[in-house]
């Protein structure tokens, strides 16, 4: 077979470099991570939409301030999620002619969303706790309240699980943001429980705001980590250092691979992105240099599936400049 039809019959069967992202079933909007994405949001909303019918009811009854504030907490929570299903969704839609990036940032605009609904139901909680301890009640029904918060705790608890299996197997930003809403609401729950049984069964009344200033603490606590977060990835921060490093040694197990410089990372969404100058003999062909290249890209995609790779093949010896961004 000559060097022309080699090269054809190699174009058919390896995505090249400079061709762009790979793409199939399994990638993508298609992928097993985004069905997962996509079932944590319908997971979300139906958890905190049968909450909150269950607390409107366990707060009439009890007149209960942590009731309410864990009641206002699933509004909020309803909101964020909604606005999580739809960021999830835009962010899985695949690249296109005006976002050849595609659009994965969404989830760190509604992760930044949801840190506004967090602050909102936590500041609110504040005022209520305040106004309950200088005018304390007397808790009413507060059996009711517990069984309540008992299936309340239960069905979050199920919910934190399935989302913090989701996060580890996507890296979602906005699912690890919504998830903190059910984690501070697992808090929640237990404090107003304790609170039900200090107020209504020992008449400890100021527990109840008490409990209430706690839980809103910690959904200020968690976020502050959401924004950090979000604002990594549209800043476009790198990659974590192990993950950089990883990618690197990955290059230059390559027999043929001399050294790896100008290497960017960067994600959005549940995607990243992988860039880096590869050096290579000289003397080897345009078709060889390529080869070696998707061997590596390979590699690095074996190891980061859910990345795309860019590979610049550079002479090995070449005096070019390049920023020291290692």
């Amino acid at each position: 077979m000559n060097s022309e039809n080699q090269a054809s019959e190699h174009a058919k069967t390896v995505s090249g470099t400079a061709a762009g992202p790979k793409t199939g079933p399994m990638t993508g909007a298609n992928s097993p991570n985004a069905r997962l994405l996509r079932l944590a949001t319908y997971a979300a909303v139906a958890v905190a939409g049968t909450l909150i019918v269950a607390k409107l009811g366990a707060w009439f009854m009890t007149d209960s301030v942590a009731i309410l504030s864990s009641l206002m907490d699933s509004v909020l929570d309803v909101g964020a999620s909604l606005v999580n299903m739809y960021a999830v969704a835009h962010a899985l839609t695949p690249a296109d002619r005006e976002h050849r990036f595609g659009h994965g940032k969404a989830e760190a605009l509604a992760g930044l969303a949801q840190t506004a609904f967090i602050s909102g139901s936590a500041l609110f909680l504040v005022a209520e706790a305040v106004q309950r301890l200088i005018e304390p009640r007397a808790i009413a029904r507060d059996d009711i309240g517990i069984a309540v918060m008992v299936l309340s705790l239960v069905l979050t608890i199920a919910l934190v699980l399935f989302q913090r299996h989701v996060v580890r197997k996507t890296k979602s930003i906005a699912i690890a943001a919504d998830s903190v809403h059910y984690r501070g609401d697992i808090v929640a729950n237990i404090g107003v429980i304790i609170a039900l049984i200090m107020a209504g069964r020992f008449g400890w009344i100021y527990a109840d705001a008490i409990i209430a200033l706690i839980v809103a603490g910690y959904i200020l606590f968690g976020a502050w980590g959401i924004i950090r977060s979000a604002l990594d990835q549209l800043m476009d921060r790198e990659l974590p250092d192990d993950q950089r490093q990883q990618i690197r040694q990955i290059a230059m197990a390559h027999d043929s691979v001399e050294n790896v410089h100008d290497m960017r990372t960067r994600s959005s969404g549940i995607q990243s992105f992988i860039q880096l100058h590869m050096e290579l003999d000289g003397a080897l062909t345009l078709l060889q240099s390529h080869e070696i290249a998707d061997q590596v890209e390979a590699a690095i995609q074996a190891a980061f599936p859910d990345a795309e790779v860019i590979i610049h093949q550079d002479p090995a010896g070449l005096e070019e400049w390049h920023p020291d961004l290692q």
